[in-house]
């Protein structure tokens, strides 16, 4: 169930592999994502910047393509980031004039 509330393409052999793996398919396959498009274009457009949880590692490699999609500078935090990397990368988010638009977080 908690896939089928995120994203399709969390389902094995959902995903068309001939489409672009960066194409607009990633945001029109799920209402989730058109409403988190619409939301991010004016949040961006506004100067905010924007933290985004996620307890599935899986999703945020999806919003990850996504953010690639869109040219959104992003950082990302998971299980796998080191302690030193996850200084790093709080420490490039939080700086003055920081450009990093959005953070992503796993909870797990």
């Amino acid at each position: 169930l908690r896939k089928c509330c995120n994203h399709p393409y969390l389902f094995e052999g959902v995903e068309d592999r001939t489409l672009d793996p960066l194409g607009d398919h990633l945001v029109t396959s799920c209402g989730k994502m058109a409403l988190l498009d619409k939301l991010l274009a004016k949040l961006f457009k506004r100067g905010h910047r924007v933290l985004i949880f996620s307890q599935m590692t899986r999703m945020l490699d999806i919003l990850e393509d996504y953010m690639l999609m869109r040219h959104y500078q992003y950082c990302r935090i998971d299980g796998d980031t080191s302690y030193d990397e996850r200084e790093s990368l709080i420490d490039a988010y939080n700086a003055p004039g920081s450009t990093k638009f959005v953070f992503l977080l796993s909870t797990r």
